[in-house]
């Protein structure tokens, strides 16, 4: 068995989390085994007390003391992780578990090192939202394939799937939202096999919690050119 650590930052999910991790839960394919990783990020709703009301949900709860960002959360559920892949869910159910099968499907199929999430590849459903996110990923996407000679279509999706040994949590440097494209440019310089998979997605609003803000392009564009010329 291909052991999976899916890896899940939680700040202030109390209306999703249960629902999420039940989905998560259900998910069956031949072959692997998941381990699920839940990270507090210091929340201050009711998140930390429904998750301890219901352990047989997940593998392990990381709490953190206070809240340091999406980024430090994912550092320290991946010095948890002891899979074989890491793989990232968000808590908010804007991407629906029943996809990981066709994310490991390139695992099982090819020896990927790399399976990368798209919104944009025909995928089932993708719920209409914000013209200028869109823009600015397909601009950050079209700049980190051209450093980096890959034709992704959507680097910045949650469903990031790689080899564990590709990446580690000493190895990163951010804990701000460019440390996806951190994690990905590691991967895609030491990883030989890459894919690319359609997924749905679902995406919240600003009113229903999305985050996300354009200023956040910025320091994502400024690591992908860092991790070039470091490379």
């Amino acid at each position: 068995m291909t052991r999976i650590s899916i890896i899940i930052p939680a700040y202030n999910e109390q209306a999703t989390i249960l629902q999420l991790l039940g989905q998560v839960s259900r998910q069956s394919v031949p072959g692997f085994e998941f381990e699920t990783i839940v990270i507090d990020d210091g929340s201050k709703d009711d998140t930390v007390r429904l998750l301890e009301a219901n352990p047989k949900l997940y593998s392990r709860l990381v709490k953190q003391p206070k809240n340091g960002g999406k980024g430090a959360a994912v550092r320290a559920g991946l010095r948890h992780a002891s899979g074989d892949y890491v793989l990232f869910q968000d808590a908010d159910l804007e991407y629906s578990p029943s996809d990981y099968a066709k994310l490991l499907y390139p695992v099982k199929e090819f020896g990927a090192d790399v399976v990368m999430g798209s919104r944009f590849l025909a995928p089932q459903y993708t719920r209409v939202a914000y013209f200028w996110h869109k823009l600015g990923n397909t601009l950050i996407t079209l700049f980190f394939n051209v450093l980096f000679n890959t034709a992704f279509s959507d680097i910045y999706s949650c469903y990031l799937l790689y080899r564990r040994d590709l990446v580690s949590a000493d190895d990163l440097v951010s804990d701000g939202w460019d440390q996806h494209a951190e994690i990905l440019a590691r991967a895609v310089q030491r990883g030989k096999v890459l894919y690319e998979v359609p997924i749905s997605y679902h995406g919240r609003t600003y009113e229903e919690g999305k985050k996300i803000r354009s200023y956040h392009a910025v320091p994502v564009i400024l690591m992908i050119l860092r991790r070039k010329l470091r490379r």
